[in-house]
């Protein structure tokens, strides 16, 4: 990998194991912290080369290929710094985390040009957030859904992006959450490992996708039994959109308030969304190299559901 003043070149050799996987998809896999999306529109631009030449998203790798892909050095983001409130559980030069609010986007989108995390980190941090994940995303590295609470981290600059995204591709990132589900466990832990992709009808929506999916793996583990439902833990490995979520679900076990993948009728009213926390995030800091790890408390909506099923 090598920078300059037009942006990064990244290159890689294709192996064995890469044989008539799509370069897109490939792409994604080696740089988790760029989008799927955002790779296919480099593609259209030129910017993705197969043994010197340019290729489409669809291009099938061959043992061998060598892949050249550049990225852009970001411009300045076109979104306003707006002073929002933030909850801030650390920040030095180099990274801040924030325990997001339930309702907050965490980037700008059609739909969501303002009131979004990045609208709120622009103003806090002065501009001082990475440009690798493009303009509309300046600092984030991972993302969460708009109605899940808790623990998020952003990057002030590239270098920490680069590390921060280094260890999301390993698997060493430490992330925990906290759900209630529908139902009850036969046991009290287990594992669901099963490749995630778009749903191949309703694109909006992810699916266990056996073909077109990427590895995806949970761990979870019972904290309480509560009648009807059960309030667990999980542990990510992978990082796939809406992975706890699609799980849960696919073992019979949907979040409680999740209006994509969970029953139609919420049995509780007025509860905005599924019901989960990233409780826990842990990484070896870009500069200290030291372990960190960072919590979020329960937010209130989640401990009174808790107080309520706990009474019957």
């Amino acid at each position: 990998m090598e920078e300059n003043r037009q942006g990064l070149e990244l290159c890689f050799l294709a192996e064995e194991d890469d044989q008539e996987v799509r370069v897109d998809q490939y792409l994604a896999e080696c740089c988790e912290h760029l989008s799927r999306s955002y790779l296919q529109k480099l593609m259209k631009t030129g910017a993705v080369l197969v043994n010197e030449k340019p290729v489409k998203a669809s291009y099938k790798l061959n043992e061998g290929d060598r892949i050249t892909c550049y990225v852009p050095k970001a411009v300045e983001p076109e979104i306003l710094a707006e002073p929002l409130p933030l909850d801030i559980l650390f920040e030095d030069k180099d990274v801040i985390l924030i325990n997001k609010p339930k309702g907050m986007v965490v980037h700008p989108a059609p739909g969501h040009t303002s009131g979004t995390l990045v609208n709120g980190l622009l103003y806090h941090c002065r501009g001082e957030l990475s440009g690798i994940n493009g303009v509309m995303r300046p600092g984030i590295v991972h993302r969460i859904d708009k109605d899940t609470t808790g623990v998020i981290v952003a990057c002030k600059n590239d270098a920490s992006h680069r590390a921060l995204a280094a260890q999301l591709k390993e698997h060493s990132i430490t992330r925990r959450y906290y759900a209630i589900v529908h139902g009850n466990f036969s046991a009290d832990e287990g594992t669901v490992n099963a490749p995630i992709g778009r749903h191949p009808v309703d694109r909006k929506k992810m699916s266990i996708n056996e073909k077109n999916g990427r590895e995806a793996i949970t761990h979870y583990r019972v904290l309480e039994r509560l009648g009807n439902y059960t309030w667990i833990e999980c542990r990510l490995e992978t990082g796939r959109t809406h992975q706890i979520r699609v799980h849960m679900a696919s073992i019979k076990h949907p979040l409680l308030g999740d209006e994509v993948y969970g029953p139609g009728n919420c049995p509780i009213k007025h509860l905005q969304g599924q019901t989960l926390h990233a409780g826990v995030l842990g990484f070896i800091h870009p500069s200290t190299g030291e372990y960190r790890e960072f919590s979020a408390p329960l937010p209130d909506y989640f401990t009174k559901l808790l107080d309520r099923f706990r009474l019957g």
